[in-house]
């Protein structure tokens, strides 16, 4: 295996800011062991309806992105590191607080 993609898709989430983000990110590279590389970027833009943050945190084995609306979170964790996906689950529909969660994982060779 070269690599694990763990595809996260949230609905009806509730609070989502810039700092809650960024504390998702701290938590979810410690709780699965990935080593952080650089400083977490948030920004906000787009244009109504598809408005909201975008998320880059680059890992040192590859990277954490996503893409948040007021209700809504599309999250991708790639790694070359093996990592457990049903903590990643679990840890990313209560953090967020979501009504549903759907995934997918692609493994790359």
């Amino acid at each position: 295996m070269f690599g694990k993609e763990c595809i996260l898709d949230l609905y009806g989430c509730s609070g989502i800011t810039d700092d809650m983000l960024r504390q998702y990110v701290y938590d979810l590279c410690d709780l699965i062991g990935m080593e952080r590389y650089g400083e977490c970027k948030i920004i906000w833009f787009g244009k109504p309806p598809f408005e909201g943050y975008s998320l880059l945190q680059f890992i040192t084995t590859s990277s954490v992105t996503g893409h948040f609306t007021e209700k809504k979170a599309y999250i991708n964790i790639f790694s070359c590191k093996d990592y457990d996906e049903s903590i990643v689950k679990k840890f990313t529909k209560k953090w967020f607080n979501a009504e549903k969660l759907k995934t997918r994982i692609l493994i790359r060779e």
